[in-house]
């Protein structure tokens, strides 16, 4: 006997063995067990995800020699003929190869003649859409008042293209796409019944490219199979579909995190010299950073693999929101650019180094430098954002309405699809040392970061370290912890007021109380306690009067002002734009200059 295909052996015969479409077969199964049977139904979805199957399963419970019912026999002559293609009254028609309204008329002549064996005769037309409009209009009025022993079973991949007339005469059923999970369960029973070894990340390798179809799926599972010689494995199934293994995007993350681009580049050239497909490995890298960013905001998911939930909270910690956003937007350019590179190998090498070009530096806060005078200490004490925008040179461009020319300032500079970062000024905290008495905060910047020492605290340092806290310097510390979601916000909006040994009072505006919920506050305080390398309490006052005491947001939205004024500045007072003005007699929209 010749080998039968997966997708053809394992094709199911009966409503329970189908996977997915719970929706359709509650639907269908009751029409069945209650007798309550439409004249014709319309199956619509993707490729291979059960629409034939269910209409040649529909007629066999029609056509059951024992009666109508959801689960037919399987062993009567008519059960049995229409599992193997040759029931005389299952009349199944290729809409795609029989377009011609002639087809259609020569086909309805035969509908006024009762079925020769069974019930009923099921006409089985698939790909409908693509039966012309003549055809369409010739089927109309047969569709609308069919003889009581015709049903009709129409299937399409694409409903949009039929005549709204056709749909209001029929039952609509949207066949969903399949999910990784339902194809690889499924693929692997058909593999234990066929005393085949597997790993299960094959199967998810396989689920994935089959993209929601069951029948790609099952096709894929046999060239695996014949690849392989008989065991499917991941390294297999990565050589036949040009794919990343979870643990390669890891080690892409792990060179990415560390900023190691030789490490980076070793990785790609393993990639290459593997065979694997850059464009697949670009969207095993999009969908991790779509992971982390779902682990950041929501840590108890249950969408992830177990295997990859410890690897994947790592980066979590690692990468801060904004980055992981950052390089998922990189990685989608990059895709989008990728088919202009040079070559794949080289657009993904770029999408990578860039990625390590445009990660924000992170701002510090360390200890352990001499104390200095007051007066020096608080000149230095200025917030963070203002260190940032006087070495930012002013640059700006203006965006003009439509149809309207763009002009570039004197100093502005070239734009780019992906913005430059300034690197924020790294700021620290000393922690005084024992003999002075004078408790002084010194704020510096300075080209390298040195690692705080490990000291053992006592709670009189932990005080004196409580105690160079300011407005300034604590707008900085919150700068760089890493929070996301309600607790982000909290920290952003929270004022500074005073500490007093182990606790710190905080402050927020009356609008923003809401912010300061329990999970939030204990996110915030776990944060800065680690930050600070001692346990401290945060307190919440009644206060509401915080319009004198900086928060990190008000301090962003200043500088964001001081550029946004410094951007209108430079176009009003460029010589260029200025002979344009007078050339064509124009006038410059300040709302439309946005800063660089």
């Amino acid at each position: 006997m010749s080998y039968l295909v997966l997708a053809r052996k394992w094709r199911p015969k009966k409503f329970a063995e189908v996977v997915g479409q719970q929706h359709v077969l509650r639907a269908l199964i009751n029409g069945l067990d209650q007798d309550r049977l439409h004249h014709a139904f319309l199956f619509a979805g993707t490729r291979g995800v059960g629409k034939t199957t269910l209409a040649r399963i529909f007629a066999k419970s029609l056509n059951c020699e024992q009666g109508i019912s959801s689960t037919p026999c399987g062993e009567c002559n008519s059960c049995v003929e229409v599992d193997n293609g040759r029931f005389v009254d299952l009349i199944e028609v290729d809409a795609a190869s029989r377009t011609k309204v002639d087809d259609t008329r020569e086909l309805l002549d035969n509908v006024q003649y009762a079925p020769s064996r069974g019930r009923y005769k099921v006409y089985l037309i698939d790909e409908v859409h693509m039966l012309s409009t003549s055809s369409f209009n010739a089927l109309l009025k047969t569709l609308e008042e069919p003889p009581p022993h015709v049903k009709f079973l129409f299937a399409t991949t694409d409903p949009q293209k039929l005549p709204v007339t056709i749909l209001s005469r029929c039952l609509q059923f949207n066949l969903r796409r399949l999910d990784i999970k339902q194809i690889s369960d499924h693929l692997a029973f058909i593999l234990q019944q066929e005393n085949i070894d597997f790993e299960a990340e094959a199967l998810n390798q396989i689920a994935f490219a089959a993209d929601g179809s069951m029948r790609d799926a099952l096709s894929l599972l046999d060239q695996a199979i014949a690849f392989s010689g008989g065991k499917v494995t991941t390294e297999i199934v990565s050589q036949m579909l040009g794919s990343v293994s979870q643990q390669q995007l890891i080690q892409l993350l792990d060179a990415l995190a560390a900023k190691d681009a030789k490490s980076l580049l070793i990785h790609i050239d393993e990639l290459a010299s593997l065979g694997r497909d850059f464009v697949v490995v670009l969207d095993g890298l999009m969908t991790s950073l779509q992971r982390i960013a779902t682990i950041q905001l929501i840590s108890d998911t249950e969408s992830l693999d177990q295997q990859d939930d410890a690897a994947l909270q790592n980066f979590a910690n690692i990468f801060s929101a904004e980055t992981v956003q950052l390089l998922y937007q990189i990685a989608l350019h990059g895709k989008r650019d990728m088919p202009y590179a040079a070559d794949p190998r080289s657009g993904f090498e770029m999408t990578l180094l860039r990625m390590l070009s445009f990660q924000p530096q992170a701002v510090t806060v360390n200890a352990g430098h001499p104390p200095v005078k007051k007066s020096q200490a608080n000149s230095e004490s200025a917030p963070v954002s203002s260190a940032v925008s006087s070495s930012v040179e002013p640059a700006a461009m203006y965006f003009p309405p439509s149809d309207s020319t763009v002009i570039h300032s004197s100093k502005a500079e070239p734009d780019s699809a992906e913005p430059p970062h300034t690197a924020p000024a790294k700021l620290e905290i000393n922690e005084p040392p024992v003999e002075p008495e004078t408790h002084s905060t010194v704020v510096t910047n300075t080209s390298t970061e040195v690692p705080p020492k490990e000291t053992v605290h006592s709670d009189s340092d932990d005080a004196s370290q409580l105690l160079n806290l300011t407005t300034a310097n604590w707008t900085a510390l919150i700068a760089q912890l890493k929070l996301s979601a309600f607790a982000r916000q909290l920290a952003d909006h929270c004022a500074y007021l005073r500490s007093d040994k182990n606790k710190i009072y905080l402050s927020v505006a009356s609008e923003l109380q809401h912010l300061a919920n329990d999970k939030s506050v204990a996110k915030l305080q776990a944060a800065v306690s680690k930050q600070l390398q001692f346990e401290v309490t945060l307190v919440f006052t009644e206060t509401t009067d915080t319009e004198n005491v900086p928060t990190l947001a008000a301090e962003r939205a200043q500088q964001a002002a001081e550029l946004q004024q410094n951007a209108v500045d430079a176009i009003h007072n460029d010589p260029v734009v200025e002979q344009i003005k007078n050339a064509f007699n124009a006038r410059i929209i300040d709302t439309t200059i946005k800063p660089l």
